[in-house]
């Protein structure tokens, strides 16, 4: 039997801040891609030959970085994700994350990494303003980890983990994609991992995105099974309260110190009470994940936009943010990779 913690009061969505969809949705967290570029080429994220980079002078400069993120604290967004691609590999990283803090209305930063090179600025990045971090781990194998993420050293990638969280980048969160007949068997493994750190790990579904849909077609592990799988060797998990704009959905090892999550984009589809909006590296609002509708601002600003002609395509856009997605019942509309749209 499964116990739910005691409520979390949240703020009723009339209250949050933030531009408004046409179904009444405010979006108020924007995830940013940095880059399209990778020191990774994960199996369910990239295909493994012929992955396709944009020229760098496409891709939005720091200054139109800076530009647009005021622009989008301006209208109500408080939170930002940095994400890929690997952000790491950004040029100038530090610097722009201290600019991005510098909006009054921007109170949280943090980051998607693989964790990779993190150990050699964690703190300088701490310091800038960056928040806490999620770190991409798929698994505890060395040699498993190679061969997902097509050469990565998980040494490299733990050190990295571990300078985070010295210098209090957290609470660090692991995000862990399940895929079939890869890394399904060591979920159990990697939910250990909270029984004595005061971290949470993440399992995800995989999705369908551009140029690795076999792997999803193949590869799909539904959070049930993988909740299923860690109750076999830990009993039933406690079921804990959650934000509802978390896209986790959060449960405990009994005692534990840690949490584990829930991603279930194609299980249990979480569009209702979705408040995130998406940048590409590219320049492009990207309002859905999985839809390739966008709104290309990089091109409005080069063009000489004011700030006033940019804001209003940017909330014409999110008013028009479509309610979800129909990956189950196979719909597929992605047209770019996860790298480049930036997760």
């Amino acid at each position: 039997m499964t116990t739910v913690s005691p409520l979390t009061l949240h703020p009723s969505p009339a209250s949050i801040p933030g531009p408004r969809d046409a179904f009444g949705r405010r979006m108020n967290y924007l995830r940013i891609s940095l880059t399209d570029r990778c020191n990774f080429r994960c199996l369910y994220c990239m295909p493994a030959v012929g992955m396709q980079f944009q020229p760098r002078e496409e891709l939005l400069t720091d200054d139109e970085l800076i530009r647009l993120v005021g622009l989008f604290a301006e209208a109500g967004v408080s939170k930002l994700r940095l994400t890929g691609g690997e952000p790491t590999i950004r040029p100038h990283l530090v610097e722009l994350v201290r600019a991005f803090k510098s909006f009054p209305n921007i109170t949280e930063i943090a980051m998607t990494t693989n964790a990779l090179i993190l150990s050699r600025n964690a703190g300088e990045l701490k310091e800038a303003g960056l928040d806490r971090i999620n770190v991409s781990i798929d698994t505890l194998d060395p040699v498993k980890f190679k061969f997902m993420t097509r050469g990565g050293r998980f040494d490299l990638v733990w050190k990295g983990i571990e300078e985070a969280d010295r210098v209090g980048l957290g609470p660090i969160k692991l995000n862990s994609v399940v895929v079939r007949g890869q890394n399904d068997h060591e979920v159990a493994e990697m939910a250990r991992l909270t029984l004595d750190r005061p971290w949470q790990v993440r399992f995800l579904e995989i999705m369908p995105m551009e140029g690795v849909g076999m792997v999803y077609d193949e590869g799909l592990v539904t959070s049930e099974e993988t909740r299923r799988e860690l109750e076999r060797t830990f009993g039933p998990l406690e079921q804990l309260e959650a934000n509802p704009s978390d896209p986790a959905r959060l449960w405990r090892i009994p005692g534990a110190r840690g949490t584990i999550g829930f991603i279930s984009p194609i299980s249990e589809p979480f569009c209702e009470t979705c408040n995130r909006i998406r940048l590409t590296a590219d320049g492009n609002l990207r309002l859905c994940l999985l839809h390739a509708d966008e709104v290309n601002l990089r091109d409005m600003m080069r063009t000489g936009a004011s700030d006033a002609e940019v804001m209003a395509a940017m909330r014409g856009g999110i008013w028009r943010k479509p309610w979800g997605h129909r990956v189950a019942e196979g719909e597929r509309n992605t047209v770019r990779g996860m790298s480049q749209i930036g997760g």
